[in-house]
């Protein structure tokens, strides 16, 4: 029997553990992805990868569901060290660019990740194409997902296609990093109150970042986090321990980059996809 997913329940375990099963197929080969979406989930799935950014669009008569594939690796988060703490402040911008007219809909002083928004910009034609066709052949409920950096791109595809007229049913994110500054957030939290569902283990330090001070981040969260696991949620002043001590104002430059991103990779089993699928079972 199909894992289930529950229109009218918002936040609903059954629809967590729905869409973290997708999210874990997204990583997948097309054929292999595929043929897990049709034979675990009941759904009929296409995969879209442009450069870097992948994303499988998957249906049924009842559901359209977006997830968004994190890194290539899922086993592995080298490849966001630039976007999460090397250049984190300079990538935090007013967005130009095709999509900079309907992210500028947040709001004066709302800014993004650039590497976020380039990520979504790769391949956001065709997957509004898509979206837009197969809603228009039949209305349903729209699922968005994705963990890590997937989880960023979930959020911002979900924006866009708002701003298109396309209703989004639901968003469900995994150990996903922050995506703008604090006019961004409120924007999202307005435009999809009870509809962003933000899975974090206390664990994980990938929903920690972007950062590079340990006094103040520039970058916040959307509403609402589900911390999973017995393991509070701290900041990142409170992560890299006695790293910390030796950043000069609580800046982070240098080799003390590099020490806090080993730190990060030491605690970095719990955020991949294997621990969040346990802690929602529990």
């Amino acid at each position: 029997m199909f894992m289930q997913l529950i229109e009218d329940a918002a936040g609903d375990p059954r629809n967590a553990q729905f869409l973290c099963r997708a999210c874990q197929l997204a990583y997948l080969p097309e054929a292999d992805g595929a043929k897990g979406f049709r034979d675990e989930l009941g759904l009929s799935a296409k995969f879209i990868s442009i450069d870097n950014t992948q994303v499988y669009i998957a249906e049924s008569p009842d559901h359209i569901v977006v997830a968004f594939r994190g890194t290539e690796d899922p086993t592995s988060i080298d490849g966001l060290k630039d976007w999460l703490l090397t250049d984190a402040m300079n990538l935090l911008v007013v967005p130009e660019g095709r999509l900079g007219h309907d992210l500028s809909a947040a709001g004066v002083g709302a800014k993004f990740h650039k590497g976020f928004v380039d990520a979504i910009a790769e391949i956001w034609e065709p997957l509004r194409d898509d979206v837009e066709a197969r809603m228009k052949k039949s209305d349903r409920p729209l699922w968005i997902t994705g963990h890590s950096l997937g989880g960023a791109l979930a959020l911002l595809a979900a924006w866009l296609l708002k701003r298109c007229f396309i209703a989004v049913h639901q968003i469900y994110t995994y150990g996903a990093p922050m995506i703008g500054n604090q006019k961004a957030s409120d924007a999202f939290n307005k435009e999809f109150k009870g509809q962003i569902f933000r899975y974090v283990s206390g664990r994980d330090p990938i929903p920690k970042l972007p950062g590079l001070s340990l006094v103040a981040n520039e970058f916040t969260h959307v509403e609402s986090a589900t911390v999973l696991g017995t393991d509070p949620m701290t900041d990142l002043p409170q992560f890299p321990g006695a790293i910390g001590s030796q950043a000069v104002k609580g800046i982070l430059a240098g080799s003390l980059i590099d020490e806090t991103w080993k730190y990060v990779n030491e605690q970095v089993s719990a955020h991949f996809l294997d621990s969040y699928d346990g802690l929602l079972k529990k």
